[in-house]
């Protein structure tokens, strides 16, 4: 079995198409991932023409291995499908409020790692694109999605063409908090930063974007202020028009 230590995001890809019965495999792991209520409020779209992958590669910002990998799984939180059974049965549904997005949000990402993780058994490459919350609106067009449904995250898979590093993470200690959250010191933050910081890759980086240090390249050109806040206008906006910011 892989062990998910070695999991590494995957950027390009090979022309091979994934046969049906292993991409039935990843779909029912997905389908198998833990869920809130036993209700699964989420769907999963899968897209391998070829016409609606340059749509959705316009959508995420023109990512070459949207087009390259043979299939891309547009994971969603979704209530619509649950509201029409409710009533069906006479229920009265009451899921048009940002709680009931996050529940679905949290179904449809434990879905995605489930879909991930057997994608990698089976010998596949992943990558997840989080261009998909910026992009909503874009991709509810292209993939035709209704009230009720928000894009929430996108994997993209195929077999690898490529075999990068593993990608470094924090120790341990920076994640994981025992039995309480116990603030961070001054000197914890600059330990734990420490080695990231000072790797030739992200010196590298840092010289690369002409700022002082590693952190100013987040806040300073990959994750600006002023985007974060205009995304998330857009990500709200989408919400409301799916039906999902009922505050009464």
């Amino acid at each position: 079995m892989k062990t998910i230590l070695n999991h590494r995001s995957i950027r390009k890809y090979k022309n091979d198409p994934i046969p049906e019965t292993i991409l039935e495999k990843i779909l029912e792991a997905a389908s198998r991932a833990s869920t809130t209520g036993n209700m699964q409020v989420y769907s999963i779209i899968v897209t391998t023409r070829p016409d609606l992958k340059e749509k959705l590669w316009e959508c995420h910002f023109k990512q070459n291995m949207v087009k390259e990998a043979p299939v891309v799984l547009t994971f969603c939180a979704d209530f619509n499908r649950f509201n029409q059974w409710c009533e069906l049965r006479q229920a009265t549904p009451g899921y048009d409020n940002f709680l009931s997005f996050t529940t679905g949000a949290i179904d449809a990402l434990l879905a995605s790692q489930n879909a991930a993780l057997e994608a990698e058994e089976q010998g596949l490459g992943i990558c997840y694109l989080g261009t998909t919350t910026y992009m909503a609106h874009k991709i509810i067009e292209v993939l035709e999605i209704p009230k009720g449904v928000v894009p929430v995250t996108t994997i993209v898979l195929g077999y690898p063409d490529e075999s990068p590093e593993l990608t470094d993470r924090l120790p341990l200690k920076a994640i994981v908090r025992r039995e309480v959250y116990h603030n961070f010191d001054e000197k914890e933050i600059n330990e734990l930063y420490h080695e990231k910081e000072n790797s030739p890759f992200y010196l590298d980086f840092v010289k690369q974007n002409g700022v002082d240090n590693l952190a100013q390249v987040f806040t300073d050109k990959r994750y600006t202020k002023k985007d974060n806040v205009a995304f998330s206008k857009l990500y709200l906006d989408v919400l409301n028009k799916q039906g999902f910011m009922n505050n009464e």
